[in-house]
């Protein structure tokens, strides 16, 4: 459930129209919880019918005009109370972890380029994280928002960093010759 709950922050950061908020999306929440544009839209009349968001009155109401979002008290509500629930880690799945173990039973062939082509995505997307975060977070922005919002940041950074550092050593491991040594 918690797509509703990242609508939900969303709007409370900014009241929205569905198009900026997919855009929205697409450019910060959507690195760590992704959303096609048809479920944010399902999920904006789902919100509304529950009266956890409503749309904001228009000046001149216009056929095919976007609506633009705001939270009601109840959706407030709401977030509040499920971000303050607990809830445990979910185990990885990850479709790599199971080509490389499915490599230790069948042979490697194929592997290096797949394992290759993860590394330069990862490295990519680290770059973005940095360039993210100099633009963003400059040490001057210390308030318990920026600092939360950098935390966030700084978990990405993090596992881009990780799984760099994970290729990296399994490209090493595909390297290695056991005749040597």
């Amino acid at each position: 459930m918690s797509l509703p709950h990242a609508i939900l922050t969303a709007l409370l950061e900014k009241p929205s129209s569905g198009l900026e908020l997919t855009r929205r999306f697409d450019k910060s929440i959507g690195y760590f919880w992704s959303a096609t544009h048809q479920q944010i839209y399902r999920e904006l009349g789902k919100l509304e019918h529950s009266g956890f968001i409503r749309a904001l009155p228009s000046a001149a109401p216009a056929r095919g005009q976007k609506k633009e979002y705001e939270v009601l008290p109840a959706g407030r509500s709401e977030l509040a109370e499920w971000a303050a629930a607990g809830q445990d880690p979910k185990p990885m799945r990850d479709p790599l972890l199971l080509r490389v173990r499915a490599a230790a039973v069948i042979g490697a062939g194929g592997l290096r380029a797949e394992l290759e082509r993860h590394l330069a995505l990862h490295q990519g997307q680290l770059a973005t994280y940095r360039t993210i975060e100099t633009k963003d977070f400059p040490p001057e922005r210390d308030s318990e928002q920026d600092r939360l919002r950098h935390l966030v940041l700084r978990g990405g950074i993090e596992l881009e960093t990780f799984w760099i550092g994970w290729l990296t050593e399994a490209l090493d491991t595909l390297d290695a010759d056991p005749r040597s040594g």
